[in-house]
Parts: C-alpha cells; structure tokens; sequence
C-alpha cells in the first residue's frame, strides 16, 4: 500500500473517532503547551534583560569594589567589604598605563536624592552621579539636548548638570531646559544638557537622574556615603575595540594589582563586569528554570504517551475485525503497522502545534502587560514538535505492533 493511501486512512480514522481522538490530544497539548510557555515566558524576560544589561555597549567594562551580581553569601560580602575602595588614583593609573584602552571614566554615586525646580520638588528617588566627559559615550546614554560635561567643568568643579529625559519632561514641559537652575538636595545647578531618552521595562531610572562634574560630587557629597563608608568610584573602561575587550580587561587588572599592592598570591580586591558578563550571569539563573520547565514538559508528554498508547490499544481491538478484513483482501502487516503507527505520530504532532500555539500565547501574556518585546522562541516549537514525533513513534508502537501481528482467520472472527 502507497504511503499516501496510508496517511488519508489514519486520518480518517481519526475523524472518525473525533472524541477518543480529542483526549488523546488534551495531554500531548497540555505537556508542549507547558514547555513552550515557561520558555516563551523566559525568552520574553530574558530578550528585555538582555537589552537591559546592554548599557555599557560591547567594548567597554567596569572596574567596581563590590559583584555585580550581588553576594551569593555573607563571607562574600564581608570579604567585599574589607576590600579598599576603587579611587580617582586607580581610575588614573589605568589612564596612564593601559594601551589596549581608548578612554576611561570615572562615576560616583548617591541614590534616593531630590531635584527641586520652581517649588516642585521630586520623590527622593532621583539618582545622582558624579561623572565626567566620557560617562555619555561608555554608558551609550548619548545627549540629547545641550552640550556633555567638560574638561573645564571637571578642572573648574563647576555646578553643571545634565539631566535625564524624565526630569526634563516633568520639570520643563514647555520651555527649553538649557540654562535653567535647578536645585539638587538644596544645591543650585545649571543645566547644561538633557540625555536622550532611554526607557527602562522595569521602571525609568535611565530617564530620571541627574550627572554632574565627580569634581562637583565630592565637594557636594564627600567622599563618605551616608553609611560611614569610604565612598568607591565606579571605573568605566572603554577597550579600542570589541575584540580585545578581554585583552584590556588582563591588562587593566595587572595595572590595577600593581597599583593597589595586591601580593602575587592574594586574589583580586576588585570586581570586573561588563554588558556580556552580566548576560552570561542572568542565563546561568534562568537555566534551572528552563531546565525545571522541561523536564516536568517531558513527564508530561510522558503521561500523555502512555494515554495514547492505552487509547490506541483500545481502538486496536475495537478494530479487530476491521483489521481481519484487511489482510484477508491483501492488506500487509508492515502497512497495518505503518497505518498504526501513522495515526499515533499525526495525533501527537496535531497537539503539538496546538499546544505549542497555547504556549506561545501563554508566555507572551508577560509583554502583554509590561513594556516587553513579544517572543517567539521558534528553536522550541520545533524541539516540541520533534519530541511529540518521538512520543508518537515511542508509544504507538506497542498498539501498532500487536494490530500487525493479529491472526487474520481470528480477527474476522471477532465480535
């Protein structure tokens, strides 16, 4: 029998059993549906985080005290605390010495500040940084209006400010910022520039803080933060290019060793992150989830693999005599096998791609009510529906091997 004669019988077998055929698909639909959602829900999450942490652009890192990623322990925390702050010395030796670097930055920072403009004053939730020329460029958070922070500013500390999109919109709605005096935790400040803007899915933090000369910073703020600590700048390395950013990163952390004291045997007293390294930490999380999500995906389509082949077990021997007719007029075992085998493999896929659709749009709800990209993880609709290809071969087997192997004589006898 021709394979296509074979494919229109399992399909009207199928029609023809329309229930029997619709519970079998609930399982396989509910198991890729469950697979497919967690990891359209996570692809979703993780494309916008990925945006996200891309801040620093591809061929700059940051030299900071304390993990980007957070402590995993309290030992960790407290060998970063006993660790000497990141200093302007620090950032000045890199500036010196590195050759494999293009500029680099110095950031200070005080969060939860206010910003006060014509009696209207913010939450105290504005951050504030104390930075220099090349904070716009190594940050990728360019100006939108006005001019960047300049030599002269830094030299002279002058009372300058650029300020986020956010701010700007809520303080000047209708009137040009630049030049405008503003005040920052009771301190005047001009305005010199306005940053583009650069919306955050978790919030507005990029469009509502103000940066201003780190010469400005430490006379207005100090050098210790309101927890008695010794303040630690932040340390923006920009490579020459892309490719040589871990080179750089080597070379800046020789020159930093050397400038810091740091004994051969002893490890690092400072941290490096930049945009793939935060990446490559946020994919180590999300990979036990993913992980979890698949295998209880596979106990599913399990489950439901052992539903079919009971079910197709039961629509063998309710088509027993069916079956008898069929080889009494020339019908071969291998095309009853192979008719079987075909139903189990079209029902499986049939709620593959509905179950895979479910998860689709299960996992995309997250971008329906946030400020995330829609995902569609295509890679995992094909390993769904290959997995439900192999649960139908796996399963269906079993019901396909004892139709084949029925006795036509007793087959045709069977009531």
């Amino acid at each position: 029998m021709h394979w296509l004669d074979t494919l229109f019988m399992s399909l009207g077998a199928i029609r023809a059993n329309k229930l029997r055929s619709f519970l079998t698909l609930v399982g396989i639909v509910l198991g890729v549906a469950s697979i497919i959602g967690v990891m359209t829900g996570i692809s979703v999450v993780q494309a916008t985080m990925e945006e996200e942490m891309s801040v620093l652009g591809a061929q700059t890192f940051q030299v900071q005290k304390w993990p980007a990623g957070g402590f995993t322990s309290d030992e960790e925390r407290l060998k970063a605390m006993r660790r000497p702050p990141i200093s302007i010395e620090d950032a000045d030796a890199i500036r010196s010495h590195a050759t494999l670097v293009q500029s680099v930055g110095i950031e200070l920072w005080e969060f939860g500040r206010t910003v006060r403009y014509r009696g209207e004053t913010t939450e105290p939730t504005i951050n504030v940084c104390g930075g220099d020329p090349q904070y716009s460029e190594n940050n990728t958070h360019f100006i939108d209006l006005g001019r960047n922070l300049s030599e002269i500013d830094m030299r002279s500390a002058r009372r300058v400010a650029v300020i986020g999109a956010g701010l700007a919109d809520r303080f000047f709605p209708f009137e040009d910022p630049i030049g405008r005096d503003i005040q920052v935790d009771g301190r005047q400040f001009q305005v010199i520039g306005v940053f583009a803007e650069k919306k955050s899915a978790f919030g507005s933090g990029y469009d509502n803080y103000v940066l201003m000369p780190y010469t400005t910073f430490q006379t207005a703020y100090g050098m210790i933060d309101r927890e008695g600590f010794a303040r630690s700048a932040n340390v923006t390395v920009r490579a020459l290019s892309p490719s040589i950013v871990d080179d750089a990163i080597e070379e800046t952390r020789q020159i930093l060793r050397r400038a810091r004291d740091v004994p051969p045997a002893e490890d690092d007293n400072f941290e490096f992150f930049s945009s793939s390294s935060l990446i490559e930490e946020f994919n180590k999380v999300t990979l036990g989830v993913k992980v979890g999500a698949f295998v209880l995906g596979i106990i599913a389509l399990v489950v439901a693999g052992i539903g079919i082949m009971n079910i197709m077990l039961v629509s063998v021997t309710e088509r027993t005599k069916e079956i008898g007719i069929r080889m009494s007029i020339g019908a071969r075992r291998k095309s009853i096998l192979r008719q079987f085998l075909l139903e189990a493999v079209i029902l499986c896929n049939v709620g593959g791609l509905l179950g895979i659709a479910l998860g689709f749009g299960l996992g995309n709800i997250v971008a329906m009510f946030a400020s995330f990209e829609v995902s569609v993880p295509l890679e995992w609709a094909v390993i769904g529906l290959l997995f439900c290809s192999a649960v139908g071969i796996g399963f269906g087997m079993v019901p396909a091997v004892k139709a084949s192997r029925l006795d036509p004589i007793e087959a045709l006898r069977y009531e």
